[in-house]
């Protein structure tokens, strides 16, 4: 018997994302919403005390620690967003 388009589509579908395969529960989605919640939160306050130091160090004239703090806070927003999906990849990796 030949496959539909459509069963073809879902197979290719579910290679391509397998937690399409394996729905997450209540529980793992009120989980991953609330850790996407408080990273948010903490990258705003990185953000908002960096970018004081920032406006500070600007006044001062100084644009070499001014970069500096620029690279800080790219290198902190990026670690967080790794640090905030591992989290979510360890409650996605539970329904498996």
């Amino acid at each position: 018997m030949m496959k539909s388009a459509y069963e073809l589509a879902m197979e290719r579908l579910n290679s391509e994302d397998p937690e399409a395969a394996n729905p997450l529960t209540d529980q793992q989605r009120e989980q991953l919403a609330d850790i996407s919640s408080r990273y948010k939160a903490k990258m705003a306050e990185r953000e908002i005390f960096l970018r004081k130091q920032l406006m500070d160090a600007e006044h001062k004239g100084d644009p070499l620690e001014a970069e500096q703090i620029r690279m800080q806070l790219v290198r902190e927003k990026e670690r967080l967003h790794e640090e905030m999906e591992e989290k979510k990849e360890k409650i996605r990796q539970e329904n498996t």
